[in-house]
């Protein structure tokens, strides 16, 4: 007679058995919704990828009753949504390389992992790969919670027709690492952002050490593979790919410390009730001015949630706004700011409005 765990086994072999033919079955529907797309004249993959029905997806799933938690049920379907987006055509991805940058990370936790993803070398590769169609999609890091904006993603936001398509949080948890755990370290190598995350750990751990800055911290990771007396800040997966020792896990000087990305592409998100759209506008230069345009905000009773300035860099001292704000441009007091912002500013741009993460 057999045991209660071969029995137990039995069970879940079965349970498997019914998994597959029922994700099967998913991905029967999910290519002939494709088809029906096609048959209407949509092609590429901002047809295939619609955001916020991914996320709808996900929120459903999530609000079930369940036995595993929310992080695993999330990370399960966000794959099983990515196999089956990619039946028809593999979604190509730009982001900031080279491999297990937390850009890398991002990409993957919004996509999934099936897909054809493309290394770049900087944010503006990333809108130049999607600008010429070598990339459908491309994600590019905007802030991070400790150390403020990343200006040249800001900066190419201005120039580039793309739209901000979604928005990806991820808890960045930096790590030491190097070749020997023995090995003396006369060198950390590492992105700017992440040195200033650290600044506190190495200061007491590697105070003589000299802080090189480098393009991001996957890169930091590949180059302290190739030499002695060196050590990275950079990321698990970073460790993982470039076969290197993890010296110490959370090394930064905050717990609290995340990183926010933007997905740019060449769709417009619909809206779906809870959005958020960024946007860029210059003042005319007369007092009172900024105080005026607030007041716009203020009477449509739209919830400003970040404002931040940066230099045009077309005359000195003149700057232009970037605001996040609570709500989608298909929204009639959204709309009505922006209008009124367009008859009061010299430059007024939406870049996006995407589903709030």
């Amino acid at each position: 007679m057999p045991s209660k765990i071969q029995c137990a086994r039995q069970s879940i072999d079965k349970v498997d058995r019914e998994i597959v033919k029922l994700i099967n079955k998913r991905a029967e529907l999910a290519l002939e919704v494709a088809r029906e797309k096609s048959k209407n004249g949509g092609k590429g993959g901002g047809d295939i990828y619609v955001p916020s029905r991914e996320k709808e997806v996900l929120k459903n799933v999530i609000a079930s009753k369940k036995v595993l938690g929310e992080e695993a049920l999330r990370n399960i379907y966000t794959e099983i949504i990515s196999a089956c987006r990619n039946l028809e055509s593999p979604t190509k991805i730009a982001f900031l390389g080279p491999w297990a940058t937390f850009t890398h990370q991002a990409a993957i936790k919004n996509f999934g992992s099936t897909g054809c993803f493309i290394p770049v070398g900087s944010p503006t590769e990333v809108m130049m790969e999607v600008e010429s169609g070598r990339a459908e999609f491309g994600v590019v890091p905007v802030e991070n919670s400790n150390e403020g904006s990343v200006n040249v993603t800001l900066d190419i936001l201005v120039e580039t027709e793309l739209k901000i398509c979604g928005e990806i949080s991820l808890k960045i948890e930096q790590c030491f690492i190097g070749k020997d755990r023995e090995a003396k370290i006369m060198r950390v190598y590492s992105h700017p952002h992440a040195l200033a995350q650290c600044r506190n750990w190495i200061n007491r751990n590697y105070p003589e050490a000299e802080l090189i800055p480098v393009s991001s911290t996957a890169e930091a990771a590949k180059k302290v593979a190739k030499e002695d007396f060196a050590g990275a800040i950079a990321g698990e997966a970073a460790a993982k790919i470039y076969d290197l020792c993890i010296l110490k896990k959370g090394i930064q000087d905050s717990r609290e410390n995340f990183t926010r990305f933007f997905v740019l592409g060449k769709i417009s998100t619909k809206p779906s009730g809870k959005d958020k759209t960024s946007l860029v506008f210059t003042v005319k230069d007369k007092v009172g001015a900024l105080y005026n345009i607030l007041g716009i905000f203020n009477k449509n009773n739209v919830n400003l949630a970040k404002i931040e300035s940066r230099p045009t860099k077309k005359r000195a001292w003149e700057y232009m706004f970037f605001v996040d704000f609570k709500g989608h441009v298909e929204d009639a007091n959204i709309a009505k700011t922006i209008e009124s912002l367009e008859r009061s500013c010299i430059l007024v741009k939406s870049l996006g409005s995407y589903q709030i993460t």
